[in-house]
């Protein structure tokens, strides 16, 4: 009994980390060597979901070309979360251009899409990827000699928090992390105050974008207020990491 709900367990954690991974785990059951089939299945499913997620309206943003979009790590590419709607793809990559156009050699950086397959399907710990029309952009940093092309304060780009003044006060349930013990361990970066503030005045001109999430602090700070720049409330991930964006 303890074994099938090992394995339960197991296509359930791999089914809402990946989308993709559940089945290829129990697909994997089938053959001896276990680990070796899933990697061999896995990969072969993920491979095979950029040609099949068209038909569920989603497209893979490029985890292979260098430019001026780019996904921030491999570790969304494996884990098949940089799918979004075409439209979403658009956006992103007129904004990257955008950025590169105003400011030659910027490097715009992608985090967390949505699954390949399925409107509602939770992105953990994501509240609203759920639909190929949200995604989350990386800030642009700065240290001593500049401009960072490409760089993070964090291996994944979250969770290196900008800290400021909020209203918010301890609560449960919530997903606003801290990560106190944390913020020590990553880059001393800071943030690029002019392409920060012009990615957000190139998205919130964008008529296809309907929302975007910016604590409160950094939209004061880099002078960006817009009626698009929303907050994104208590109770959520903090946005003071990250940029979050989703269509109309």
């Amino acid at each position: 009994m303890f074994r099938y709900l090992l394995h339960f367990a197991v296509i359930v954690i791999l089914t809402f980390l990946t989308q993709v991974g559940g089945v290829a785990w129990l697909l994997a059951q089938a053959f001896r060597r276990t680990l070796l089939a899933f990697a061999v299945i896995y990969f072969a499913l993920s491979v095979a979901t950029v040609w099949v997620a068209p038909s569920f309206g989603r497209v893979a943003l490029s985890c292979f070309e260098s430019g001026s979009l780019t996904m921030q790590s491999w570790m969304y590419c494996v884990l098949n979360r940089n799918y979004v709607t075409p439209d979403l793809a658009d956006v992103l990559m007129d904004t990257a251009e955008e950025m590169d156009r105003r400011y030659p050699g910027t490097t715009t950086l992608v985090l967390d899409a949505n699954f390949p397959f399925f409107d509602g399907f939770p992105l953990l710990p994501h509240l609203s990827h759920d639909d190929g029309e949200k995604a989350d952009l990386a800030f642009f940093y700065v240290d001593a000699s500049g401009y960072l092309p490409g760089a993070v304060r964090s291996p994944i780009g979250y969770f290196a928090f900008e800290e400021g003044p909020t209203y918010c006060q301890p609560a449960w349930p919530t997903l606003r992390w801290d990560f106190a013990a944390l913020q020590s361990l990553w880059r001393d970066y800071s943030l690029e105050p002019e392409r920060n503030r012009a990615v957000l005045e190139v998205l919130s001109n964008d008529a296809r974008v309907g929302r975007i999430f910016v604590e409160p602090h950094l939209v004061e700070s880099l002078g960006a207020g817009s009626d698009r720049i929303g907050f994104q409330g208590c109770r959520a991930a903090r946005h003071d990491d990250h940029i979050h964006i989703q269509l109309r």
